[in-house]
């Protein structure tokens, strides 16, 4: 079961189920966010058929045997004990710096852990220790651990990346190498400490966001010119230099070339194994409850229940996921009051889960679920990926002029258009609207970190329609999804609200006031998809 290995005629086959089937909206925004559980209800029509079936017959009711939890984890280690020779495409990585070569007499290899904040399935950590094992060298990792000043800075969101990098310090020690966790911005830090260590190359991970990418630049003009500074893209399957060399248009535009791709790079990984040099000079161990209680972030923002950080959770998420939830996937992911999609953005975004580790796994062992594979891979790669390749290509991004020229002339030839509500951010904030469902999956996502995906599209829609102008909707959108989802402050979110607010990735439609071009979404529209009251009474509480 767990040896599927992607054809290249299935993928295509695959993918083009898929291509059919997105010509309709669906959870394009935040794809991977969270469903909240609950429990399909059948029709009066449904169980009406279904009592007056005929009894099925002895050999009829034989099912699958239900798997024990934990199922996952075990097969995993198994998988990646058997596939430990798989080898690296090359066109992973690319030199950031001028020089290619280790420093002769190094006393070791860094991997800076930047986005990617796991062991097993990182390739950004497979080449580091490949590179370390042929020079024959200890194996250091490195996060370097910096709190902006910023509303944006929570302890929902740091809590959960602490205690993620708690197990990858533990698995590190296990398997000999070398964990540090360094305090200050990535530029003032690491070149010194690699100058320490005599470490003779770094190697990193890929982010397209700006600050990273400062980051990156920061530290090539720090670190000395004979240490190579080499990144490889461990979030994407296909590269995101490597699937475009350009801002793609649309989902359309660029769901051919990653197809394309995909038999090339959805491959199995390497184990990151035991190193067998070990360094003279060991890591300090962290206080990581010490570490937490230090950091000077918003205590008021929480961390949610549900959710529990680092791979080991990612990992049991993905296996409730395929047990339980896939099935529905297909028909029923635009229902917020159904169980029905993964609930794995938070882990993918702080690298604990890989998406392609993801992707093999739900192709393998989710072959009973039927059109939600193809489905769900259509949001997990392409989608995914598209938010990857905009925020790479595209500096504005997160601004209203980092939109389509159409969509900006009908925002802004619009943007005097009169509102019948307006709201202040606090007023937003607080979920103090006239709209219970708004107010509802606003609630649920400042209570909770998550949303389901289909009523985010509703809530950043309805933010442009109440808000005094484009530039402030998305400001407002952009502030709220960042400080409360756990998800947060990453490419899917901004392409999200752009999608949402400003037409990104979308088409022109019907002109209309304060929207203009931009998709319309409307509270009947929402009653016609789902059972808005329903959501409404268990999410809206009456206070509100």
């Amino acid at each position: 079961m767990l040896h599927c290995i992607w054809r290249s005629s299935f993928l295509r086959q695959l993918l083009g189920v898929v291509a059919h089937t997105y010509q309709r909206p669906s959870s394009v925004l935040f794809p991977l966010t969270k469903s909240f559980t609950g429990q399909t209800i059948m029709s009066d029509k449904k169980r009406k058929s279904t009592s007056s079936a005929k009894e099925p017959s002895a050999k009829q009711q034989k099912v699958a045997p239900m798997k024990e939890r934990g199922w996952l984890q075990d097969s995993l280690k198994q998988l990646r004990t058997e596939k430990k020779e798989m080898k690296l495409n090359k066109k992973r990585l690319r030199f950031i710096s001028d020089t290619e070569k280790i420093k002769q007499g190094s006393e070791g290899v860094l991997y800076w852990m930047s986005r990617d904040h796991r062991v097993q399935d990182n390739w950004a950590l497979v080449r580091a220790q490949r590179l370390a094992l042929k020079e024959k060298l200890p194996l250091h990792i490195c996060v370097c651990l910096v709190v902006p000043e910023s509303e944006l800075s929570t302890l929902r969101h740091f809590s959960f990346m602490l205690k993620g990098l708690e197990e990858v310090a533990k698995e590190c020690k296990v398997l000999d190498i070398q964990f540090h966790l360094l305090h200050g911005s990535a530029g003032d830090v690491l070149p010194g400490f690699v100058s320490d260590r005599g470490l003779g190359a770094v190697l990193t991970d890929f982010s397209p966001l700006r600050e990273p990418l400062q980051w990156l630049e920061d530290v090539k003009k720090a670190l000395p010119k004979d240490i190579p500074l080499i990144q490889v893209d461990a979030h994407n399957i296909v590269p995101c230099w490597v699937a475009s060399p350009k801002l793609e248009y649309a989902a359309r535009t660029i769901r051919g070339k990653i197809t394309k791709l995909l038999p090339e790079f959805l491959t199995d990984f390497p184990l990151v194994e035991k190193h067998p040099y070990t360094a003279t000079k060991p890591a300090k161990p962290v206080d990581w409850e010490e570490t937490l209680a230090s950091l000077q972030v918003d205590q008021a923002v929480g961390e949610p229940e549900w959710a529990k950080p680092g791979t080991k959770g990612g990992v049991a998420m993905l296996e409730s996921f395929i047990d339980e939830r896939l099935k529905v996937f297909d028909t029923q992911r635009n229902d917020p009051n159904v169980a029905g999609l993964s609930q794995l953005s938070p882990w993918i975004r702080f690298g604990h889960l890989s998406a392609q580790r993801v992707a093999l796994q739900v192709q393998c062992s989710g072959k009973s679920a039927g059109h939600s594979v193809a489905s769900f891979i259509e949001e997990l790669v392409v989608r995914r990926e598209l938010t990857d390749n905009f925020c790479f290509y595209n500096k504005k991004y997160d601004r209203v002029e980092g939109a389509y020229e159409w969509a900006q002339k009908s925002l802004k030839d619009h943007a005097k258009d009169k509102r019948e509500y307006l709201y202040t951010r606090e007023q937003l904030e607080k979920a103090k609207t006239h709209d219970k469902l708004w107010n509802g999956a606003q609630y649920q996502m400042v209570t909770e970190g998550k949303m389901h995906g289909f009523l985010r599209m509703y809530w950043a829609k309805k933010i442009l329609e109440w808000t005094s102008s484009p530039e402030e909707a998305l400001s407002i959108a952009l502030y709220l999804n960042d400080r409360y989802s756990l998800d947060g402050q990453d490419p899917n979110g901004f392409v999200g609200c752009m999608w949402s607010i400003c037409g990104m990735h979308d088409r022109a439609w019907a002109e209309r006031a304060v929207f203009g071009k931009i998709r319309y979404m409307n509270y009947k529209g929402c009653q016609r998809k789902f059972d808005v009251a329903r959501f409404e009474r268990r999410h809206c509480p009456k206070k509100l």
